[in-house]
């Protein structure tokens, strides 16, 4: 006969309570009043105003005794700063990046943005005897290469204007996209597919696949499977586009 365990529950419904009313500050556009809350959260009013009250005494929320709406409290301002000064999406992402080169047997890249270049800050060799020419440390253009693309494709129109008006899209293969409209074309279809595709737009016989890593508005770098184009055929870049889609939402469900 089985027993049901609570190991893997989370311990503090309280305390699960008052996430899903901070999220709930973190997310509305104008500060909302209890009553916003309770309709939001479904929740009712004098649970959701006991929590706001040991909220308030703590400073993690503020009440406007004016307009009677709740603001997240300077509390957080500190938390904020230590947790940007600690976080490494290299370390939080790495697991995930393993496994999914494992799965794949194939070269995994992580990068970030700077000065709108992707700069390299990890990557997983495959185990077969090719390597790819790119090294940690070093850039690529955003809009040859599939982590660049991806990140592009989150960009809005005001982003995507000043990024062209200053990026001349110059050829790094025979295949590279070299025009606006048409980049502009790919990085729709990245929208709705949620992968990025660099089909030896970067490095001649090398096809990328790529993703954007974002939470709550912030983007915090993309990563790519590389592989050389023969060793992709339509079935198994099917299966690399789901293993990406799985790694992306593991690796955002973690930041």
């Amino acid at each position: 006969m089985g027993t049901t365990t609570n190991e893997s529950k989370p311990y503090g419904t309280v305390l699960i309570k008052a996430k899903d009313i901070l999220d709930f500050l973190l997310a509305t556009t104008d500060p909302p009043t209890l009553s916003d809350i309770s309709r939001g959260l479904h929740a009712s009013k004098p649970t959701i105003l006991k929590i706001l009250g040991t909220l308030e005494s703590l400073g993690f929320v503020w009440r406007d005794t004016t307009t009677k709406q709740y603001f997240l409290g300077t509390q957080f301002v500190p938390y904020a700063q230590k947790a940007i000064a600690t976080f490494n999406i290299v370390r939080v992402a790495r697991p995930y990046l393993e496994d999914l080169r494992d799965k794949t047997q194939e070269t995994i890249n992580l990068g970030i943005v700077r000065d709108n270049k992707m700069i390299l800050v990890e990557k997983l060799e495959s185990p077969t005897s090719i390597k790819l020419q790119s090294t940690i440390g070093g850039s690529m253009n955003m809009y040859s290469s599939a982590m660049g693309k991806a990140v592009l494709a989150t960009y809005d129109a005001k982003e995507l204007q000043a990024y062209f008006k200053s990026h001349k899209l110059t050829p790094m293969t025979p295949h590279t996209i070299t025009t606006p409209t048409k980049l502009q074309q790919d990085l729709k279809t990245i929208q709705e597919l949620g992968v990025a595709i660099d089909n030896e737009e970067n490095e001649e016989e090398v096809y990328c696949l790529g993703a954007a890593l974002q939470k709550n508005g912030e983007l915090y770098g993309a990563f790519s499977i590389s592989t050389p184009k023969y060793r992709l055929p339509k079935e198994r870049r099917a299966a690399f586009v789901r293993l990406l889609l799985d790694t992306r939402h593991a690796i955002e469900n973690t930041l």
